[in-house]
């Protein structure tokens, strides 16, 4: 395996090798529900409304030390549906740790204040120019409420880093031009794009989707060859956007994204990112567990075992040892990847 991350010498033994001393970035799962209906996502079904609390980290204080965590991203769920945003966030501020908002938007507004005094930057999820997001949101004029939240956060802090991030699938594959015209009019600092995930049990799904479901959100034959030409088209009249940085992606990237919808039509092989996510960084959802990514499934619990521990469980050991990205069904499938270089 070619390793990205290396944390011990080549003496020690493959699950030594693989236990990690430094985790940079973890990602929490504050709130079990949402506030939109997104067609790509079925977090919207659960009943429950779990919070994660500041109660709940206590005990993993000297944990998120000796760790090193440097940055976390208050993900959902819908994060600002916490009821206790502000005392959560201070828990990180008392340890000095940065704080990300990854959101819909649609509370910005009323959360200002909070999301202005104790958030580096925030991540908006934008699926193209009004009806587009407001179609696939399932929510009434959920393009209006952003914008105007992001008005009042800016007003409170002009400085703050507001980041969009949108995800191609059906509904909006041939509309990324006017997405990013979109974004930039509403003072975005960025735009990021990424495919639509079809395959893996993130995003509260029980199991993988059936074809059927799949078929909600993937591409036919026709549709990405609609979005070869959008996408080859973006790359050329926003180059500006591409070579400022505003459009995060390289045109070799953002031309990876359709061959993740080819490969999925089996047109192409499916081919894994670089990513060493599973040896930076860790995702903690509602009920406690502890997952390498997004996409890979449980190596621990917060609820019965400090971070630490459940970082360098013999789940997570062993896991990390065996793991090959570049072969690993789950990882050439994925839509995403990390490939964090410290600064």
């Amino acid at each position: 395996m070619s390793q990205l991350y290396s944390i011990h010498p080549i003496e020690a033994p493959p699950d030594e090798m693989s236990r990690v001393q430094q985790l940079p970035i973890l990602l929490l799962n504050v709130h079990s529900n949402c506030n939109c209906r997104c067609v790509m996502c079925d977090i919207w079904r659960r009943k429950e409304h779990d919070e994660l609390q500041h109660e709940d980290l206590e005990r993993h204080r000297d944990s998120l030390k000796r760790l090193g965590v440097q940055h976390v991203v208050l993900t959902g769920g819908e994060p600002l549906l916490h009821t206790r945003l502000e005392s959560l966030c201070d828990f990180f501020r008392q340890l000095d740790i940065r704080l990300t908002l990854l959101t819909t938007g649609l509370l910005l507004y009323k959360h200002a204040a909070v999301v202005a005094e104790y958030f580096t930057d925030v991540i908006i999820s934008i699926d193209g120019p009004a009806p587009v997001h407001d179609h696939i949101r399932r929510v009434r004029n959920a393009l209006a409420l952003i914008e105007r939240g992001m008005a009042e956060v800016r007003r409170l802090r002009p400085t703050i880093v507001i980041n969009c991030r949108t995800t191609i699938q059906k509904f909006n594959h041939t509309h990324l031009r006017e997405t990013v015209a979109a974004v930039k009019r509403m003072n975005f600092d960025s735009i990021s794009f990424l495919a639509a995930d079809l395959s893996s049990q993130a995003f509260n799904r029980d199991r993988p989707w059936e074809p059927e479901r799949q078929s909600e959100v993937a591409l036919t034959a026709l549709e990405l060859a609609a979005l070869d030409r959008e996408m080859i088209s973006m790359i050329e009249e926003r180059a500006d956007d591409i070579d400022s940085g505003f459009i995060v992606e390289s045109p070799a990237k953002l031309r990876l994204i359709v061959e993740r919808f080819r490969a999925h039509l089996g047109l192409s092989r499916p081919a894994a990112p670089l990513c060493n996510a599973p040896w930076v960084s860790a995702v903690v959802e509602i009920d406690g567990s502890v997952r390498p990514c997004f996409f890979h499934g449980s190596v621990g619990n917060i609820k019965h075992q400090t971070l630490y521990q459940a970082i360098n469980s013999p789940a997570a050991l062993s896991f990390r040892s065996s793991l090959d990205i570049a072969t690993n069904p789950t990882c050439q499938r994925c839509v995403c990847s990390l490939n964090y270089r410290p600064a």
